[in-house]
């Protein structure tokens, strides 16, 4: 199945499908976390490329088991996941144009997770020409399931429509708990009002765009242009590995909420150095 083919009721089914999945895989971490209150599980802790890049079984059954329940009923699809990528000694950029592609992290935050510290998540992501079109965020120690589909809203536990905050947007970003991609939901929530991040992976990301997206938000490059009172704003690059989040906005007395978007845009890339993360195809 090509993404031209799909159809609004082929959508439909796929989000649908996309947000049961990220609720079993919520659950699977759930099941893990419990058993390690519990003292019943101590998982060995791999390290990847650096102390705080590292992977547990959970990560590598909660992936297997997202794989292997997409390609039972989409076997047409392809599947980008964290774990099987990391496996691999290429760092090229993967999505395609003209395949829909499911891009997992199965667990985002796995040092919190090793831990116990409740910020960590299941993210899917299903992307069309290149663009995220649906996103599952499942945060279940949070009891939080952030949900997207293009065209249909972002939601919080499915009845939340988001942002929660629409008020017009601060000019300088906070601090907040590091894991890019719960970073994303509440930036699409008004939680936050800006995330910034470079190096992180389109697995970290893509659900997390695609629910900021849908909820009103903005995502750019986090690199800083020549001139940043003129250059044009565009959509971020999903293999970029660079990324300016602002959440969505009202209007002000003084300007739209799309305005103060970019003026914050703006002001953050006069505060920032570049950062390089070239990849190849990216």
């Amino acid at each position: 199945m090509h993404t031209k083919s799909l159809t609004e009721g082929e959508l439909d089914e796929i989000y649908a499908f996309a947000v049961q999945l990220g609720k079993d895989a919520g659950k699977l971490l759930l099941d893990a976390a419990q058993s390690r209150f519990n003292g019943e599980n101590t998982q060995e802790v791999v390290e990847k490329d650096s102390s705080v890049d590292i992977v547990t079984k959970t990560d590598e059954d909660v992936e297997a088991f997202i794989k292997t329940s997409i390609h039972q009923q989409y076997p047409d699809h392809a599947f980008i996941g964290e774990e099987t990528y990391s496996q691999g000694t290429s760092r090229a950029y993967l999505i395609s144009n003209t395949t829909p592609t499911w891009c997992v992290d199965p667990l985002d935050g796995t040092v919190n997770y090793t831990h116990l510290v409740p910020m960590f998540c299941v993210s899917i992501a299903f992307i069309v020409h290149g663009q995220p079109a649906i996103g599952v965020i499942c945060a279940p120690l949070l009891s939080q399931l952030f949900t997207s589909c293009r065209g249909r809203g972002a939601w919080l536990n499915e009845t939340q429509r988001l942002p929660l905050v629409r008020c017009p947007v601060p000019p300088m970003p906070v601090d907040a708990p590091r894991g890019a991609t719960l970073d994303l939901a509440y930036t699409a929530m008004g939680a936050f009002d800006i995330w910034w991040e470079g190096g992180c992976w389109e697995w970290d990301v893509a659900a997390g765009i695609a629910i900021l997206q849908e909820a009103g938000g903005l995502v750019t490059t986090a690199n800083p242009p020549k001139d940043p009172a003129t250059a044009r704003i565009e959509d971020v690059g999903l293999g970029s590995r660079l990324y300016l989040a602002i959440r969505p906005a009202g209007p002000s007395t003084t300007e739209s909420g799309r305005e103060g978007q970019e003026r914050t845009v703006r002001e953050v890339w006069r505060r920032v150095r570049e950062l390089d993360y070239t990849r190849p195809a990216a």
